[in-house]
C-alpha cells in the first residue's frame, strides 16, 4: 500500500479544480472556501509537514500513527480530533467464516464477519483531514452524503456529518449480520445432526466478533454527543442539529442492539451446556435402563446353570421355568423404564 492524497475545494458550494495538500494551509482563513484532504496510509514525512503547517497537536498525530487506539473525540487548543472505525463487510462467498480472527493492516484485529478501518480525522475551522490506512473504505459515499444534506450551505458542519453518517450506517450493517448469524446458530441448537463441537465454534467465533464490534460501537454515541456540544459551544448554524440528533439515535441503537446481542451469545452458551447436559442424562437413562434388562436374563441364566441340583434340574420344566421367568420380568423392567421415560 502507497501514499495515496486527495482532496476537493470548495468555494460557495461550487467546486475548485487544482487540490493539492500544500494549499491546505493557504485556506483556513477564507469563510468562502470549504477544505476536504483524505490521506490514504500517508508516510511519517507527510504528517509530520502537514502537522507542522496546521499546527496539529502532536498527540493527536501520535494516535494517528499508532498502531491501534480507541474510538474518541478530543478537543484541543487548535482543532478538534476524532478516531473512529468504519465497517466493511466481507464477502460470505469467499468461505473462510470459520477461520479464526486474524490482525489486519491498521494493526486492529480482524473480524471473520467484517473488516474494520481506522479513520482518524482533523477538524479545523473549514477544513476536514481525514487519514486512513487502509484502502477499501469508499470516501466517494461521503461527499455523496453530504451533498443529500445540502452541504454547499452547511459547510463543515455537513461534510463531518456525511462521514459519521456513513461510518454508523457500517455499524447497522454489522450488526445486522451478526443478528442473522445468531439466527442460524439458534436454529441449530436442536438439530440433532450438527455436532455440538462444530456448534460450539460457530458460537464462540460470533462472540468474538460482537466483542470486537462492541468496541467500536459503543463508544460513537459519546463521539457524537462531544460534536454536538462543541457545535453549541461554538454557537454553530442550528440546521444541522436534527441531522446530528438523528445521528445520535441511529448510534445509540446500534449499541443498544450489540447489547442485546451479547445477551443473546450467552443465552445461546447456556442453552448449548443445558441442552448437553439434558442429551447426557438421558444417554445415561438408557444405558441404566437396559444394563438393568440385561442383568435380568444374566442372573436367571447364570443360577440355572450351576452344577448342583436344583429344582427342575435335568427336565424340560426347569428350562420353560426359566425361559417364562426371563420373559415375564424383562417386560416388567422394559414397560416400568418405557412408563417413566427412560426409554
Amino acid at each position: 500500500m502507497g501514499e495515496r492524497i486527495r482532496g476537493q475545494i470548495w468555494r460557495n458550494g461550487k467546486p475548485i479544480d487544482g487540490f493539492t495538500l500544500d494549499k491546505v494551509s493557504s485556506c483556513l482563513e477564507d469563510p468562502d472556501l470549504l477544505v476536504w484532504a483524505d490521506l490514504e496510509c500517508p508516510t511519517h514525512e507527510t504528517m509530520s509537514r502537514l502537522a507542522g503547517e496546521l499546527d496539529l497537536s502532536p498527540f493527536a498525530v501520535e494516535d494517528t500513527i499508532a498502531a491501534s487506539e480507541r474510538v474518541k473525540t478530543v478537543t484541543y487548543a487548535h482543532h478538534t480530533f476524532l478516531m473512529v472505525y468504519a465497517v466493511t463487510m466481507r464477502d460470505p462467498a469467499l468461505g473462510d467464516r470459520d477461520e479464526s480472527p486474524r490482525i489486519s493492516g491498521d494493526g486492529s484485529q480482524r473480524s471473520t464477519l467484517f473488516d474494520l478501518h481506522r479513520i482518524s480525522i482533523f477538524v479545523k475551522k473549514n477544513t476536514l483531514i481525514t487519514v486512513r490506512r487502509t484502502e477499501c473504505f469508499d470516501m466517494d459515499s461521503v461527499v455523496d452524503r453530504w451533498a443529500d444534506i445540502g452541504g454547499e450551505q452547511y459547510g463543515i458542519g455537513a461534510l463531518l456529518h456525511g462521514l459519521l453518517d456513513v461510518v454508523v450506517d457500517g455499524h447497522f450493517d454489522a450488526v445486522q449480520r451478526i443478528d442473522d448469524a445468531m439466527e442460524d446458530v439458534e436454529s441449530m441448537l436442536f438439530d440433532e445432526k450438527v455436532a455440538g463441537r462444530a456448534l460450539q465454534r460457530r458460537t464462540y467465533d460470533l462472540r468474538k466478533d460482537l466483542v470486537l464490534l462492541r468496541r467500536v460501537v459503543l463508544p460513537m454515541r459519546e463521539v457524537i454527543a462531544g460534536i454536538q456540544r462543541r457545535r453549541f459551544e461554538n454557537h454553530a448554524p442550528s440546521e444541522l442539529d436534527p441531522h446530528f440528533s438523528d445521528l445520535y439515535d441511529h448510534a445509540l441503537r446500534a449499541a443498544e442492539w450489540t447489547e442485546s446481542l451479547r445477551d443473546m451469545v450467552t443465552t445461546v452458551f447456556e442453552t448449548n451446556l443445558s441442552l448437553a447436559d439434558a442429551r447426557l442424562n438421558t444417554v445415561m437413562k438408557k444405558l441404566t435402563s437396559w444394563a438393568a434388562i440385561i442383568a435380568v436374563p444374566t442372573a436367571i441364566t447364570g443360577f440355572y446353570g450351576q452344577n448342583v441340583p436344583f429344582p427342575g434340574y435335568s427336565h424340560t420344566l426347569g428350562f420353560v421355568t426359566s425361559s417364562i421367568l426371563i420373559v415375564v420380568m424383562v417386560a416388567a423392567l422394559y414397560l416400568g423404564f418405557k412408563r417413566r421415560d427412560w426409554l
